[in-house]
This record gives structure tokens, C-alpha cells and sequence, in this order.
């Protein structure tokens, strides 16, 4: 049966996971964070060197990186851990390009600037099965918080990404360019809650309530019974009627517009200028 470690970054309230099979230790990475800090415009590789020794200290092989969609609140550490070890493939949901092409124009990047999904090394099929030296996963397409939104089958467990949260959370927002509540309902329904009832289910992240300490799993019985906005019970329109007039009180994400043009370049940031430095598009509206 496979392990799964888990990693949780408090300045964005993601989850990492190192998912491995103990029998040949081969090792999968899920959903890596580079850290940066926006005030001084500062990146740092303190939680990918917190993998890299996880992963030395346990004797384990890496053999891919994967994302669960281009994230909107962290950068990707997917190219930092790939310069440690270089060759491991980075993957992702190939409608990816959906989402490169909504924001192509956004961040004025160039025609240099391709929408194929191409700076990714392997790009995954909805129902895929992928292999990853010894560990399976199959690939679940969930569009609805990004068009590009996949989850992963591993076993008996299932990594949500943005998707699902938390039973006493919820579901991922709908409201960046692209996401639809309709799509969301459609997936958590149709696609995780036919998953087997014992299914674990491991969050992409957490936001503790007030009195509530950092949780990223349950089951696919407990999503169903009990998830707070989505449950196997939840009338669509309900659904829909409730996440669209949520989705208009949100604020956008601290780090939305740095996260956003990096990684839909698989986690790469902006070529270097002239001066040596690497500059972020940030539009003024």
C-alpha cells in the first residue's frame, strides 16, 4: 500500500504531498510551493528544501511532479525541484492550454509565449492511467474552480487539489476566468462522490476555522454526507445559487496575479532582462 506525507505551508495554506510506494521507493510529488514573498518581490526554496531532504532522508526516487491546475495563491515549486532533480517530468491536466490561452492576453506575453501546454513535460488525459515507475494513479478531470482542475486516483486515495475541501469547508471557489459553479457541482457529484465511500480524500488546502487545528483528510463517505456546501444531498441549483453569491463577497488571492503568470509556464519564472533580473507583470486596472 502506498505512503503519503503531507507537508503544509502556512503562509498560503497549501498542501504538499509526497505520495510513495515502500516496495521499490518511488516517489510522486504533488502540488510543490515556491515561497515568495510579495512586499520585497523575494522568492526562497525553503519548502522545496524541505522536500528534497524528506525525500534523501528516506531513501526515496523521485519520478514525477505533478499539479493539480495552475494555482492561484502560490507560485509552483515544480522548476525548482526539477533543477534538484532533473529528470523528473512535471505533469498536469492537458487543459491546461485553456488556461494559458485566458491569460496569454492578461499578461500581455508575447506571441513567444506558447498555448499548447508545451512547458510541461508530460501533459495527462481525463481517465489516464499513468505510471510513475511502480505507482498508478488515475487522472480524473474536475473542471469547475479552473477549466484545467484534475484530481488523482492513487489506491485507495484521492488528491483533490482545489476541488474539495474539507468537509466543514467546502468546495473550491468558481469565479476566476474560466471556473463555473455548474462545472464544479457536475464534478464533485458525478466524478469523486462515484468514488468507493472509503476512498480517502487529501485536500489541496486548508483554512482552519476559528478553534479548529489544520485537517487535510477525510473520506468520500464523509464529502457526501457531510460537506458543507456540496453534500451528495445538495440540489444543483441550490448549489449553483449559493457558490455564485459566495464567489461575489471573495476578495481575490494575496498572490493571485504572481502565481498565475508563473504557473501556467509550469512553475518557470519570467526570463531574466538586460539587467540580470527577472520582472513579474502585475495589470492596473
Amino acid at each position: 500500500m502506498i505512503r503519503i506525507q503531507h507537508f503544509f505551508d502556512k503562509a498560503t495554506s497549501t498542501l504538499t504531498y509526497v505520495v510513495w510506494d515502500p516496495s521499490t521507493m518511488d516517489a510522486v510529488i504533488l502540488d510543490p510551493v515556491l515561497d515568495y514573498d510579495p512586499a520585497a518581490s523575494k522568492v526562497s526554496e525553503n519548502s522545496v528544501a524541505v522536500l528534497t531532504s524528506f525525500l534523501g532522508k528516506s531513501n526515496l526516487k523521485l519520478r514525477l511532479i505533478l499539479e493539480t491546475h495552475a494555482h492561484a495563491d502560490h507560485l509552483s515549486g515544480s522548476q525548482a525541484l526539477k533543477q534538484r532533480f532533473p529528470n523528473t517530468p512535471v505533469a498536469i491536466g492537458a487543459r491546461i492550454n485553456e488556461v494559458q490561452r485566458i491569460f496569454k492576453d492578461y499578461f500581455d506575453l508575447g506571441d513567444s509565449f506558447k498555448t499548447d501546454g508545451s512547458q510541461f513535460d508530460r501533459l495527462l488525459s481525463d481517465g489516464e492511467v499513468y505510471a510513475a515507475g511502480s505507482l498508478n494513479f488515475k487522472v480524473l478531470y474536475t473542471p469547475g474552480h479552473t477549466p484545467a482542475c484534475a484530481c488523482y486516483v492513487f489506491e485507495d486515495a484521492v488528491f483533490t487539489g482545489d476541488t474539495l475541501f474539507m468537509p466543514d469547508l467546502g468546495v473550491g471557489r468558481c469565479d476566476f476566468p474560466g471556473g463555473s459553479a455548474e462545472s464544479i457541482f457536475e464534478s464533485v457529484t458525478k466524478r469523486l462522490y462515484t468514488l468507493a465511500d472509503e476512498t480517502r480524500v487529501f485536500v489541496g488546502h486548508d483554512y482552519p476555522p476559528a478553534g479548529r487545528e489544520m485537517k487535510f483528510e477525510s473520506t468520500i463517505a464523509e464529502q457526501k454526507r457531510s460537506n458543507a456546501q456540496l453534500s451528495a444531498d445538495t440540489p444543483k441549483e441550490m448549489f449553483i445559487r449559493f457558490r455564485t453569491e459566495r464567489d461575489k463577497t471573495l476578495s481575490a488571492p494575496k498572490l493571485l496575479l504572481p502565481s498565475v503568470q508563473v504557473n501556467i509556464n509550469a512553475g518557470r519564472l519570467p526570463s531574466p532582462r538586460a539587467n540580470g533580473r527577472s520582472y513579474l507583470s502585475i495589470p492596473v486596472s
